[in-house]
C-alpha cells in the first residue's frame, strides 16, 4: 500500500512539475520548456554567450527584446545540435581545453586568468566549457555543410567593385617611358622650342631615340636612353597622360609643352596592370561577398532542416 502511494505520489509530482514548466516547442524528440525560454532570455545578457551566425542579421539587442526571436534561435540552435550529432562532429574535452588554451593566448594572458575572468562575469567553467564545445562544433558544421560550397570568384569582385565605382576600371595603362628634355633657360623659350623641333625632324626621319637622347637631351638627372621611368595612369600631368595615351609602344610624341619645357616622350612599354584601389578594395569586397552569400546560404540550410523536421509551437 505504502509504495502505491508512493507511485501515485511521484506522477503528481511530475504532473506538476510539467503544469509549471510548460512545453513551448516540440522539436523531433526533444523539447523547449518555458523555464529554458527563460533562462535563454537571461543569457543574452552576458557578454559573447550569444552566437552571432544564429543572429541571422539581427543584432543582440533585437533578440533580447524579442520573444519570438529568441525561440526561432533556440530551435536553430537545436537544429544544429541535431545535425552534429548525425554527423559525428562531436569533440573531445580535450579538444576543449586546447581551444581555450589558444583564446587565453591570443587575448594575451593564460588559462587559468580566463577562467577567472569568466567566472567574474558569472558564468561557470563548465558552462563556458560547453559554450567553446558547441561553438567549434557548429564552426565544424557549417564549414561541412556550408561554407565549403561557396565560391566568391574573381569575376564576382570585379563585378562589384564596377557596380559600386561605375566610373572605374579594374585595370589601367602602365607606360615605361623615355624623354629628350629640352631647357628654356639655354637660350630662352623660342631657342628651346626650335631645338626641340630638330630633334623631332631627325626622329622622324628614323634616327635612334636613345641615341638623339643620348646627344641631345638637356636633363640634368639624364639616364642612359633618355630613360624617365615607370608610371600608371593618372600619375602623369595632364599634358604628358594626354600625349602619352595616344601612343603605343615604341613609338614618339609630338614635342610636349611643360611647365619647365619641352619633351619629346618616347613609349618602352605600355601594358594593363590592375587598378591600385581595386587592388586596395579587392580582398574587402571579396569578405563581403562570401558573407553575404553566407547568410544566404545558411538560413535557406536551416528553413531546410525545419522541413525536414518535426517542429510543434505550443501557442
Amino acid at each position: 500500500m505504502k509504495i502505491f502511494f508512493l507511485i501515485i505520489l511521484i506522477i503528481s509530482l511530475q504532473i506538476k512539475a510539467e503544469l509549471i514548466d510548460r512545453v513551448v516547442v516540440i522539436i523531433n524528440n526533444e523539447i523547449i520548456t518555458d523555464a529554458e525560454l527563460k533562462q535563454f532570455s537571461k543569457k543574452i545578457d552576458k557578454n559573447g554567450f550569444i552566437d552571432e551566425m544564429l543572429l541571422l542579421g539581427k543584432s543582440t539587442s533585437d533578440l533580447k527584446k524579442n520573444k519570438s526571436d529568441q525561440l526561432d534561435y533556440m530551435i536553430n540552435e537545436r537544429l544544429l545540435s541535431s545535425e552534429i550529432k548525425r554527423l559525428n562532429l562531436s569533440v573531445t574535452l580535450e579538444r576543449v581545453d586546447q581551444e581555450i588554451k589558444d583564446i587565453a593566448k591570443k587575448n594575451g594572458m593564460s588559462k587559468s586568468d580566463l577562467l577567472s575572468n569568466i567566472k567574474s562575469q558569472g558564468v561557470s567553467v563548465s558552462e563556458y566549457q560547453d559554450f567553446v564545445k558547441t561553438r567549434i562544433e557548429r564552426q565544424s558544421l557549417v564549414e561541412t555543410e556550408i561554407t565549403s560550397k561557396i565560391r566568391v570568384s574573381d569575376e564576382d569582385v570585379l563585378a562589384h567593385y564596377m557596380k559600386t565605382y561605375p566610373n572605374s576600371n579594374s585595370g589601367i595603362y602602365e607606360y615605361a617611358l623615355s624623354h629628350i628634355y629640352f631647357n628654356p633657360k639655354k637660350g630662352g623659350t623660342e631657342s628651346a622650342l626650335e631645338r626641340a623641333q630638330i630633334v623631332l625632324k631627325k626622329l622622324r626621319s628614323g634616327e635612334s631615340f636613345e641615341v638623339l637622347a643620348e646627344q641631345h637631351s638637356e636633363d640634368t638627372n639624364f639616364a642612359t636612353g633618355g630613360a624617365l621611368g615607370t608610371f600608371k595612369a593618372g600619375e602623369l600631368t595632364k599634358e604628358m597622360e594626354t600625349s602619352v595615351a595616344k601612343l603605343n609602344a615604341g613609338e614618339f610624341s609630338d614635342i610636349i609643352k611643360i611647365k619647365d619645357g619641352f619633351r619629346i616622350v618616347k613609349v618602352n612599354t605600355k601594358k594593363i596592370v590592375s587598378d591600385p584601389r581595386f587592388e586596395k578594395e579587392k580582398e574587402k569586397i571579396r569578405a563581403q561577398l562570401f558573407e553575404k552569400s553566407f547568410q544566404k546560404h545558411f538560413k535557406n540550410w536551416l528553413e531546410t532542416k525545419k522541413e525536414e523536421s518535426f517542429v510543434k509551437i505550443n501557442k
